[in-house]
């Protein structure tokens, strides 16, 4: 059995106890937390271990240092107003604060050598945070023009402002090699990309295209860019984004990656998700970007890390937690990378922090198929920055090289002049009607600005009577033939309505679109025998509508359509003289008209496959 202590002697014990040991001070706070381990899902291949690096509010754009032991970043918590720059230890530990606390600020990223950073900052226009935009015209970004870029030390001191035009100057990043700039401004009038020199000197711009430019990033060497950019398309999606951009506001719903050259030059569109793709990262020993994008998901809330080739193909999920990843960037050695997520924060919280994986590279994906490459190609030529190849502009000599190019890299030989790809060949590219040209009819003069040519009309130089024939359709499948009812037509000039009847036959898009063309009931016209084809906004209602534009004087379709083909105005003929015509009178009109048309030399892109010898030719029925 156990002895008891007497109760008295613990007492007596614990007395001397307190009597020999010191009270302690006041505790000191804690530390921050050092990285802590976060276990991958199982989907991300790429990450052989993840560390966690903050751990209170909004933390998110870390950028590596050029030697890799550091890394900037932008951070809110719930005492800030608005974000402020930071920086520190790629091992973890303390953050460091850079800016000043005045204003908001956005993007740092290390100058080369790692004793200066870049970022942008309001604070010129004032210490206050500016105001928050309006959501009630749904999510949309604010390029609050008080945005400046600055440099300053690492620890904050020697602050100096870059730039100092008015309107928005933000979302710069630093090329490694030579320390330049690439930023996005508005001190052109539409929210574009511009590169200048470590000093803010000699500043050029890199886009041109109405739409969002922003978030570019250079290459390990600097010779290539990624951005994230809108392409809003003319009408009213051009319309809202300009009304947006007045109230200094971008909708970012609809961004793609695109690439260019380091001075701008041919730029394509890599992405085609139709989703809100941005913050593009270049892996430093491959033609891949790493990327955020809220593709696939209905509600446009959930953004993972993608990964796609620099040419459009093999796109890939990188990362697969619920909520935000997003800001990707790797270390200076590809070993590392960095990026923001939602992920292994408490229930309830939305808080983002910066996370640090180790980086494999995972069993590689798939090659590229066959039409994987057709789709590639196909991409390339149908970007808008082709501008639509059309002859005499830069994207189809773009559009041109390119394919010559991919003739070589597919082993094909050169067929065209000279012992090159292409093949020349003159394009109309313009059309005008030639001093001197007149039209009348019984002898009245019709004004200039009152009639016109198409593009695709014979020069004229006649005199003959006029036969009215309806809307000069001949329709076989639709039991319509104006010209069986317009009588002898050989000789004469016909006179047709423009566009298609309203009833029932024609009501198809289709229908309207085939028979109502100028070149179909031109086609019909000189079938039927007729000299000429004069058209004429003359519809079937008794109370005529508002008449159509005459259509500009165009090169496209320009073929000779083998008699005159002109468009005249009603007024001109005057609704009297038309419904005499239409009641069968004789009446006549002098047409007398000459074009000029004038040419571009366009090419072909023309290949050889050679057949293989006969000896490597299978035998007849083998």
């Amino acid at each position: 059995m156990p002895m008891r202590r007497p109760l008295a002697c613990s007492a007596l014990l614990l007395a001397a106890a307190c009597a020999t040991v010191q009270r302690p001070g006041p505790v000191p706070p804690p530390g921050p937390p050092g990285p802590r381990a976060v276990q991958p899902l199982p989907t991300e291949a790429h990450f052989a271990s993840l560390r966690q690096m903050t751990f209170e509010g909004e933390n998110a754009e870390a950028y590596w240092s050029h030697d890799g032991t550091q890394l900037s970043l932008q951070v809110r918590t719930k005492d800030m107003g608005c974000d402020r720059i930071f920086r520190m230890d790629a091992q973890g530990g303390a953050l460091a604060q850079v800016s000043s606390g005045k204003g908001a600020t956005t993007c740092a990223y290390f100058l080369p050598g790692d004793e200066q950073l870049l970022y942008a900052s309001t604070h010129g226009g004032g210490e206050a945070c500016p105001p928050k935009p309006d959501m009630s015209q749904g999510y949309v970004w604010a390029l609050y023009d008080s945005y400046d870029l600055y440099t300053s030390r690492a620890d904050g001191t020697g602050l100096q402002p870059l730039t100092r035009t008015p309107g928005y100057d933000a979302e710069a990043t630093v090329c490694p090699v030579d320390g330049s700039i690439v930023f996005t401004s508005v001190r052109d009038g539409d929210v574009e990309l511009y590169r200048m020199d470590r000093d803010g000197q000699n500043v050029k711009r890199l886009t041109s295209t109405p739409g969002y430019d922003g978030g570019a990033v250079f290459n390990r060497d600097c010779t290539r860019l990624a951005w994230r950019a809108s392409r809003p398309k003319p009408g009213k999606q051009l319309e809202d984004y300009q009304a947006l951009l007045a109230r200094g506001l971008v909708r970012p719903s609809k961004l793609e990656l695109f690439v260019a050259n380091a001075d701008g030059t041919d730029a394509r569109q890599v992405t085609y998700l139709d989703a809100a793709s941005f913050a593009p990262a270049w892996h430093p020993t491959k033609d891949r970007l790493l990327f955020s994008s809220n593709v696939g998901d209905p509600k446009g809330r959930e953004f993972d890390l993608w990964a796609i080739n620099a040419d459009g193909t093999q796109l890939e999920r990188i990362t697969h937690a619920p909520g935000f990843d997003g800001f990707p960037l790797f270390s200076p050695d590809g070993t590392k990378l960095a990026f923001s997520s939602n992920r292994a924060t408490p229930p309830g919280s939305s808080d983002t922090h910066v996370f640090i994986a180790e980086w494999q590279d995972a069993a590689p994906p798939p090659p590229p198929t066959a039409a994987d490459r057709v789709k590639a190609d196909v991409a390339w030529l149908a970007d808008p920055a082709r501008e639509g190849r059309g002859v005499g502009t830069r994207g189809l000599e773009q559009a041109a090289k390119w394919l010559a190019d991919r003739f070589a890299a597919l082993g094909l030989s050169p067929a065209g002049d000279d012992g090159t790809f292409l093949q020349a060949f003159p394009v109309v590219t313009s059309v005008t009607v030639a001093p001197g040209s007149a039209l009348s009819f019984n002898g009245k003069t019709v004004q200039e600005e009152a009639w016109s040519p198409t593009g695709f009309s014979s020069d004229a130089a006649l005199t003959a009577e006029l036969a009215f024939v309806g809307y000069g359709i001949r329709a076989p499948e639709l039991g319509v033939d104006d010209y069986a009812k317009a009588g002898k037509l050989k000789g004469r000039i016909a006179v047709a309505r423009r566009f298609t009847p309203t009833n029932g036959r024609f009501e198809s898009s289709e229908a309207q679109r085939r028979y109502g063309d100028l070149r179909f009931k031109a086609w019909a016209a000189r079938e039927a025998g007729a000299r000429a084809l004069v058209v004429v906004d003359w519809p079937e209602e008794k109370e005529l509508p508002p008449e159509s534009r005459l259509p500009a004087l165009s090169p496209e379709g320009s073929q000779d359509a083998g008699i005159p083909v002109l468009l005249v105005k009603r007024e001109a003929l005057g609704l009297p003289l038309l419904e005499q015509l239409r009641a069968g009178k004789h009446l006549k009109a002098k047409l007398q008209f000459s074009l000029r048309r004038g040419t571009t030399q366009a090419f072909n892109v023309v290949g050889r496959i050679s057949a293989a010898s006969p000896a490597a030719q299978p035998p007849p029925g083998g």
